[in-house]
């Protein structure tokens, strides 16, 4: 069974260098971060991203993913999020399945959406690069379901999809979710947010992650990549014992 990878998204710390970020990560054990699109890497900019994932390279991590805004509009372009992935040398980048939830869409609006995607999968494949959709309120991949109704309608082996709890589900729902779409998924979010967008400790919702990550590791193809993402108070100094919490809970889970 391939080991899953425990990593950070770089927009938990949106205000810190990169190079600190490195740093940071490095000190904590983790093994790879996703860099964002929205300032740490920005699209269109390779000589950046190039020299990002030399200094990722450099402290012994690997580049998990490409956290791109890529919204799937029509018209939109892709190719300088594409670019700046290649540039970081990494083969996933993380997009948005359109900027309406799936009950809001209209069935025109979601026609767009889906043959965007369709043709952003295309896309990307020709240059050896996947997409994974963000799994998210406010877009078509809002719930297990609709998740899976878009990645059908796509019908690509260059979309995946993540997964993070559904804010304000319990444990038992989040977890049915992420079973729903578990052989779909090729990274999570990783945090602990409860009971809506309270940011906690990652030990505070344990029995959650214990069980998704059961499932993970049951899993015939487990996520490649579980990356933290938005400590409590945005705070450097809990990234070391987050990190611990999630490296002991993908451990424990694997052992199993």
């Amino acid at each position: 069974m391939t080991a899953i990878r425990a990593g950070l998204c770089s927009v938990t710390f949106r205000a810190l260098s990169p190079e600190r970020i490195i740093d940071l990560a490095a000190d904590a054990g983790l093994e790879s971060i996703e860099w964002g699109g929205d300032g740490h890497v920005r699209p269109g900019e390779p000589i950046r991203a190039e020299q990002v994932a030399k200094a990722t390279a450099d402290a012994g991590l690997v580049v998990a993913s490409y956290g791109s805004y890529f919204r799937a509009r029509a018209g939109e372009d892709l190719s300088p999020v594409l670019d700046s992935a290649e540039a970081l040398g990494t083969d996933r980048v993380r997009i948005w399945a359109g900027t309406r939830g799936s009950t809001e869409a209209t069935p025109d609006e979601r026609a767009a959406t889906i043959e965007r995607l369709r043709s952003a999968a295309s896309e990307a494949q020709q240059r050896s690069i996947g997409l994974a959709l963000e799994f998210h309120s406010g877009t078509l991949a809002d719930n297990a379901s609709t998740t899976s109704s878009v990645l059908r309608e796509v019908d690509s082996t260059a979309l995946t999809t993540y997964w993070q709890p559904t804010v304000a589900a319990s444990d038992d729902i989040a977890l049915a979710e992420y079973e729903a779409i578990a052989p779909d998924v090729s990274a999570l979010h990783v945090f602990s947010w409860w009971p809506e967008t309270q940011r906690l400790r990652l030990h505070e919702r344990g029995e959650l992650w214990r069980r998704v990550f059961a499932a993970a590791a049951a899993s015939p193809a487990p996520p490649r990549d579980a990356l933290l993402e938005f400590v409590p108070n945005d705070d450097p100094a809990l990234l070391a014992p987050e990190a611990a919490t999630l490296r002991d809970s993908i451990r424990s889970s694997a052992a199993r």
